[in-house]
Formats: structure tokens, sequence, C-alpha cells
């Protein structure tokens, strides 16, 4: 009898997930390996679809080059700091907010952190664009940094406010439930202990929330790398993502198999960071458990 109710049951798993693994293979899966085909073709310029001449690694091989690997750099870099800053920032907010004893207050503020992550991305863009511009009342900060407005440097603070815009709302719903969950009779275990307020959440809340920081900051990060828009219009073209450089290979020249080649490299690092961030929280939590 257990043994035909667990075939029945992986019956019906199966039977109920086949539509969904379909949708996956053909929406995701075979895409992928599209590009990842047209990343070994050689290039020519006019050429569309496959040449029939074998595959090349040519299309790899000029992404060692110092200009792309600065477009790489720059990407990862900028992405990184605006994640940190982002998490950083939604970390205290998440917990006034799990911490809010009128229910009305957090309705208002939960509303709005759902109403910020659907804002669209041209509204942030320009919002944040205007407010720097000779009209905006942050113009003078370019000022104060003793640098041009059309500098290098103000292109990356503004793309770097522009994914904290982004980043920041869905960070702090991701916060919000992990610190929800904590119990707060373990402060008050810590505090009735001697420890101090601030000591009590450095040593409970902060690590029990710890996972949940990570898991904001992994998304955040991979909406920062894969962000089209924010550098392309807050960069003023002296600050380009990789993601902008794929759409150059294939809008400006049709360079299918150089896109395609920036793409799969671009989706591997993000897959290796994504990896390694959860290797080592997993390594931190069983030295911790030990």
């Amino acid at each position: 009898m257990r043994v035909q109710r667990r075939t029945k049951s992986r019956t019906g798993a199966l039977v109920l997930g086949a539509p969904s693994a379909v949708l996956l293979v053909v929406l995701l899966v075979l895409p992928l390996l599209t590009i990842a085909r047209e990343s070994f073709e050689p290039f020519y310029a006019g050429r569309i679809g496959s040449t029939g001449g074998g595959l090349t690694l040519a299309n790899y091989a000029q992404l060692l080059s110092p200009t792309y690997l600065l477009y790489f750099y720059d990407t990862f870099r900028i992405g990184l700091i605006a994640s940190i800053l982002s998490v950083l920032i939604a970390y205290p907010v998440a917990y006034m907010i799990a911490t809010q004893t009128r229910p009305l207050r957090r309705k208002i503020y939960l509303t709005l952190f759902v109403t910020l992550m659907f804002l669209s991305v041209l509204a942030r863009v320009y919002s944040i664009a205007l407010t720097f511009s000779p009209i905006g009342f942050l113009h003078p900060l370019a000022g104060w940094l003793g640098v041009s407005p059309n500098s290098y440097t103000i292109a990356q603070v503004l793309v770097v406010l522009g994914l904290m815009h982004l980043i920041i709302p869905i960070a702090t719903l991701t916060l919000i439930g992990a610190l929800q969950n904590i119990n707060p009779r373990l402060l008050e275990a810590a505090q009735s202990l001697g420890c101090p307020k601030w000591r009590a959440h450095l040593s409970v809340t902060l690590p029990l929330s710890a996972p949940s920081a990570v898991s904001a900051f992994v998304i955040g990060y991979a909406l920062c790398v894969s962000a089209f828009v924010i550098p392309m219009i807050l960069g003023k073209g002296r600050v380009l993502f990789v993601s902008n450089l794929v759409f150059n290979r294939f809008s400006e020249i049709a360079n299918f198999p150089g896109g395609s080649a920036i793409a799969i490299v671009l989706l591997m690092a993000m897959l290796v960071l994504v990896w390694g961030i959860s290797a080592g929280l997993h390594r931190l939590a069983n030295a911790g458990g030990r």
C-alpha cells in the first residue's frame, strides 16, 4: 500500500510539474543554448544564421583585452558598491517596520515599499537625473566634490544612486520577513543577562537575520550587474555596464556572436559568484553550529 501511494504521489507530481518543466525548457533553457551556440560562430558583417564554417573561440578570446575587462570591472565594482550600501540602508528600515507595534503604520510602510518596488525604472532614472540637473536641488554636489558635473566621478555617483533606488525597496521587503520571525524574547533574555541593547542586537538579531541579508545582497547584486537602463541614462556615456555592451553588439553592429559571448561570460560569472556566496554562507553556518 505504501509503495502504491508513493508511486501515485510521484506520478501526480510529474503530471503537475510537466507543463512547468516544458515552459522552463522552451522559454529559458533553449534560448540560452541558442545564445551559447551563437557565441562560437565566427563573425561576418551582415551574417544572419549559421555560416557552416566551423566553430571558433575568437569571440571569447577578444574579451581578454583591457577594453572589455574594464567593462566587467566597472560593472561588478559599481554593482558591489550599490548592493552593499542598499543592504546597509535597508536593514535598519526593515527592522523599524518589523518591530512596528501599530498595524496601520506597518501597512503604510509596506504599501510604500511595495509601490516603490513596482515603480517604473524610467521614472526612477529621470527623477534622479532631474534632481542632479541644473534645476535640481542637488546640482551643487559636483561643486562640493570639486569635480565637473559631467565628470566620470559624478557619472558613477549617479549610477550608484540609481541602482540603490532600485535595490533598497527589494532588500527591505526581503529583510522584513526574517526580522519579524526573530523571537523578541531572545533579545530580552540577552539583556536580562546584562548584555547592552546594542550588543544584544549584534549577538542575536544580526546572526539570525544574516542569511536573509545575504539573500538580499545577492538579489540586489544580480539586478545591479544586469542593469541596462540605469547606466545607459545616468552614466552619461562615461559609465557603461556589460549589458550595455551586449546591446551595442547586437543592435548597432549586428555582432551576434560577440554579443552572445559577452552574455554567456556574464551569466557564468554571476553563477560562480552566487555559488561562492552560498557556499561561504553554508560553511559559516556549519562552523557556527559546531
